[in-house]
Order: structure tokens, then sequence, then C-alpha cells
């Protein structure tokens, strides 16, 4: 994996609150039932998104979390970032203390791109881009499944 488990319940979590409608609010059980995500796991990685200002909080029976910045301006990077750091992708994968483009370890310039690549994908995806495409293939999953009942109605009749 190229994240911890953390950033990926974040990111899980802020595709689903995607779709949350203006002025409202989800609720951390609900997002975490939907996402298969552990309950007080997901609520401390909230608790601390919120505080980086990326989500908004309400307590009270109405209350959850809501995104405070549009899924079109939110980065897979910017969760990513915020939840683990970039640390991870500027350390050397051979294990040396000194290494780059000057001193370079024999996985350098190979690791150099590939972490680009990665950077560059973070960077350019959002959240919404996610959303629409986690909505598309949950309509195309529908839609197939209709088919298919359809047909085992059509043979049983």
């Amino acid at each position: 994996m190229i994240y911890s488990r953390s950033a990926e319940y974040a990111i899980r979590a802020f595709v689903r609150l995607a779709s949350v409608p203006e002025g409202k609010y989800a609720m951390v059980k609900q997002i975490a039932e939907e996402g298969e995500i552990p309950s007080h796991f997901l609520a401390k990685i909230l608790q601390q998104l919120a505080r980086k200002g990326f989500l908004r909080s309400s307590k009270g029976p109405t209350g959850g979390f809501c995104l405070r910045i549009p899924a079109k301006d939110l980065s897979l990077l910017n969760i990513v970032d915020a939840v683990d750091g970039l640390a991870d992708f500027e350390r050397c994968p051979a294990g040396m203390a000194e290494c780059n483009d000057q001193a370079p370890c024999g996985m350098h310039d190979s690791w150099k791109a590939m972490r680009n690549r990665i950077i560059e994908y973070l960077e350019r995806t959002s959240i919404e881009d996610l959303a629409k495409g986690f909505d598309q293939k949950r309509k195309n999953l529908e839609k197939a499944a209709k088919k298919a009942a359809k047909r085992t109605a059509t043979k049983k009749a």
C-alpha cells in the first residue's frame, strides 16, 4: 500500500461525505457501516481532519461530519498528507540514511520515477472524481442485477 490504513479509511469516508447534501451532516456510525470501517477508529481520524480544517463537525442528534472544502477541491494528496504526511515518499526505499540525486542508492532512479507518478496521481485525483466513479459503479451493478433478475424471471416463465 502506498499510504496507511488511516489514510485509506479517511479517503473512503470523504467519498461518502461528498454525497452529503449541503447543510447536512453524516454520523460516524453510518459512514463506518457503509465504508466497512471500525467506527471508533474512524471517529478519531475524522476528528483529526476536522481540527485540520477539512471537515465541519456538529454535535447532537442531527450532528456528525460534513466536508468543509468542496469535494472537487480536495485531492487525495491533501488527505494522505493530512493523515500520514509525505515523509514516507521521501525516504530511501533501500533504507540508506543519505540517498539523493548526488548520492543515489541502487533503487533511487526507479523509485524517484515511481514516487513522482504516485504523487501526480494523488494530486490530480479529487474526492469528487472518486465519488463520481463510485456512484457510476454502483449504478452499473444495480443495472446488471436487474438484467440478471429479468433473465431469471424470463427463464422460469
